[in-house]
């Protein structure tokens, strides 16, 4: 719970951060930029670890695992500093303003990406689906190690498709960067309702969401930069945040009721329907 804490305080404070000494025609590819080396570190974390863990054990590899975190806080602090743009900032009372956040063209394009993070599951429900396909016809261990390769490709794609989509962000804006990554996500899960225990299938849906997942978390971070006024930018971020936190527990939650009381397929098409809503209301929303 304090490690999940400390991501909700980091979160929204790293974009605003960001959006603070990033040009404003450069958002997409900075944020594209933070995306994909959060994706990077997502396959090369649990590899370290996984290392650690067989050399030292698991207590000395949680211990060793502060050191990174107290560098990682050291540089936040040193690069602060380092930025003459933020030396100088006026203090505000601390508090968090929501209604103004979600007024115009912003407020319009946070619904559509609500719709999205309400269909947004956890990739725990995709490692799940695939173990169930391959177990059949590879055995239980093998699926499980099949389903984690399948899980790295996942965020190895998701990290590949940052960089572009950061670049097409900033050329063409956030509806049509957010629209792909959704679109992505669709097809991702109506291809886990409806395939066998195919590898090569398998495998196209979890590229397909972790593209998907690129493009849809670079879009959201840069959208909010440019659309939500300076004074307003880190509610803005906080409520995203919060839209993203609450809306993946939604949808992780009902999608594993309906995996269990019904079926995963009936699971997969209840997230898809919502990926449908979304481009809807992507379709709709209008932010300049």
């Amino acid at each position: 719970m304090a490690g999940w804490v400390a991501r909700g305080l980091r979160g929204p404070a790293r974009s605003a951060l960001l959006a603070d000494v990033a040009p404003p025609d450069a958002y997409g590819r900075a944020y594209g930029l933070e995306r994909a080396m959060d994706n990077l570190g997502a396959i090369g974390g649990p590899l370290l670890a996984l290392g650690l863990v067989a050399v030292v054990g698991v207590r000395t590899a949680i211990l060793l695992s502060v050191i990174p975190g107290l560098l990682a806080a050291a540089a936040i602090f040193l690069a602060v500093r380092a930025v003459p743009k933020l030396e100088e900032h006026e203090r505000r009372p601390l508090r968090l303003r929501v209604r103004p956040v979600l007024q115009g063209g912003l407020g319009r394009l946070l619904y559509a990406i609500t719709a999205f993070e309400v269909g947004n599951a956890a990739a725990t429900l995709l490692i799940l689906r695939a173990t169930d396909k391959l177990s059949p016809g590879y055995g239980h261990g093998s699926a499980v190690k099949l389903g984690l390769g399948l899980y790295a490709a996942y965020n190895l794609a998701a990290a590949v498709a940052s960089l572009p989509a950061g670049r097409l962000h900033d050329r063409r804006g956030s509806i049509v960067v957010l629209s792909l990554g959704v679109a992505s996500f669709l097809v991702a899960y109506a291809g886990f309702a409806v395939t066998g225990g195919t590898l090569a299938l398998l495998a196209a849906c979890f590229l397909l969401a972790g593209a998907g997942k690129g493009l849809v978390e670079t879009a959201e971070e840069a959208a909010v930069a440019a659309l939500a006024p300076v004074d307003l930018r880190g509610s803005a971020f906080g409520v995203l945040a919060a839209i993203q936190s609450f809306g993946n527990l939604a949808a992780s939650a009902i999608a594993g009721a309906l995996w269990t009381l019904v079926s995963p397929r009936v699971a997969f098409l209840y997230l898809a329907g919502w990926m449908l809503l979304s481009l809807f209301a992507l379709s709709r929303a209008r932010v300049t």
